[in-house]
């Protein structure tokens, strides 16, 4: 099996305090390197007790860290709601029906259709450092498109969530107790073969508290684990009710008390904040800060979606974690790694250590400090997924 050293990095984000010069959640290691062998790493330390390798690439001075995994994103969907961004920026009121265009748009698409957009967003998304991801469905809300929309994802992730509960279908709008019955029933049937995540949008508008846990209890009997939209638009049953289904994340959590908040730091539920969704809606920003003061675990992702938050890079929702929601840089860089791992409940991606993928991104910057110290510049210029460098 071929080896590859990467040597001469200034600064490399291991995500392993056992491993780290210094006392940091990053486990950070000074003039590094980093042995991989075949898809995974077999070796980290200092770059001048590299061992040999079949081949070295030389990082010359930059910094070097875990594949950013975005544990939170809807990119099965067809059509586009540029005209709705334009008139909410520009203080106009916009009626063109929001998540029920994108539903119009993705029903009225083939499956080429869907796959490609899906794999330009990943592509996009893979040049800006994504090597792991989760995508949902909730663009179809019927048997047939949430299932293809499953199928469709599953050909390019394990991380697959159905989000049949995204909102009430229109054909359903006067009697959202019988698609609450579609949605734990048939169309559960036909989308859990190709899922491993069931999710619920839990807001008013929505799906109310008992709606929320009747999706997640019937998921959780078809073996698929639960995530939920929690918290977003205002003060809910959400995030409790993240807390009391075991919920891998509860994501948003822009609007808690502190009974939410003690309820987070004292589970193993993570707070999976999406700020590219407050970016684009001019929305109240969640309180990050908060959140790690009493001890929450906190995932950054990017909520990638054609309504709310269209952007595909964790780079970008770093440094507005940075700026606008009270984190460190440390602390995004950890959220946007090793906390997306952990709203995934995954210790082989999102860290640098022997055993783990080797999933790397190689910055022109000697700290990952960068990305928050430099918002919107390209500064991946190297990417390995599974062992391969692929950017």
């Amino acid at each position: 099996m071929s080896s590859t050293a990467i040597t001469g990095i200034a600064t490399l984000v291991t995500n392993d305090p056992s491993l780290g010069q210094e006392d940091s959640p990053l486990g950070l290691i000074r003039d590094a390197a980093v042995v991989i062998e075949g898809d995974r790493v077999v070796w980290t330390g200092a770059s001048g007790d590299t061992p040999a390798t079949d081949h070295r690439v030389d990082a010359d001075g930059r910094a070097v860290l875990p594949g950013f995994v975005d544990s939170h994103s809807h990119l099965v969907f067809a059509g586009d709601r540029t005209e709705e961004f334009n008139a909410r920026m520009s203080g106009r009121p916009y009626s063109a029906g929001g998540i029920r265009t994108t539903v119009a748009a993705t029903r009225a698409a083939d499956d080429a259709e869907l796959e490609a957009n899906l794999t330009r967003y990943l592509a996009e998304a893979l040049r800006q450092g994504t090597t792991t991801f989760e995508t949902k469905s909730g663009y179809g809300l019927t048997v047939a498109d949430e299932s293809r929309a499953l199928r469709l994802a599953a050909r390019h992730t394990d991380e697959v969530t159905y989000l049949g509960a995204h909102i009430v279908a229109p054909e359903f709008a006067d009697d959202p107790a019988a698609y609450v019955d579609l949605v734990t029933g048939e169309m559960l049937d036909a989308c859990a073969p190709h899922a491993r995540w069931i999710d619920v949008f839990c807001e008013k508008g929505a799906f109310d508290g008992d709606q929320a846990r009747a999706v997640l209890t019937a998921g959780r009997a078809r073996g698929l684990h639960p995530r939920i939209h929690a918290n977003q638009l205002t003060h809910g049953p959400g995030v409790q009710l993240a807390v009391e289904v075991d919920a891998a994340s509860a994501d948003h959590c822009t609007h808690l008390t502190d009974a939410d908040v003690d309820a987070l730091a004292n589970s193993r539920t993570v707070a999976t904040l999406l700020p590219g969704a407050e970016f684009s809606t001019r929305a109240a920003w969640p309180d990050a800060r908060r959140l790690l003061d009493a001890g929450a675990t906190v995932a950054l992702s990017t909520d990638c979606n054609p309504g709310s938050s269209f952007t595909s890079s964790v780079p970008f929702c770093v440094a507005l974690a940075v700026r606008d929601m009270g984190m460190t840089p440390d602390e995004a860089v950890w959220a946007a790694t090793a906390g997306g791992a952990a709203a995934l409940r995954r210790t082989d991606v999102g860290r640098i250590t022997p055993g783990a993928f080797a999933d790397l991104v190689l910055l022109d910057a000697p700290s990952h400090v960068h990305l928050a110290y430099r918002p919107g510049v390209p500064l991946v210029t190297g990417v390995w997924r599974r062992g391969e460098r692929v950017v």
